[in-house]
């Protein structure tokens, strides 16, 4: 599975050339994006070093992956 952590707009049009369709967007590095991430997973960041802390809030994944399939073809 790909996972996207931080992404918000240009730069996901960017992930996307290099890695492929995301199957989880992450809005935030939280506890709960920590622990949807299995053994050999691979989780792009948008923003910050793949050893970041955890952000102290947990955030609301709102964001469908099916709806930000669509956001290229736009």
């Amino acid at each position: 599975m790909i996972h996207f952590v931080w992404f918000r707009g240009d730069e996901y049009l960017s992930a996307v050339r290099v890695w492929g369709q995301p199957d989880f967007v992450h809005m935030g590095w939280d506890s709960r994006a920590r622990r949807e991430i299995a053994d050999g997973d691979t989780v792009v960041f948008a923003k910050g070093e793949y050893d970041q802390r955890l952000y102290h809030r947990i955030f609301s994944d709102t964001v469908e992956c099916d709806m930000l399939r669509n956001f290229d073809r736009a």
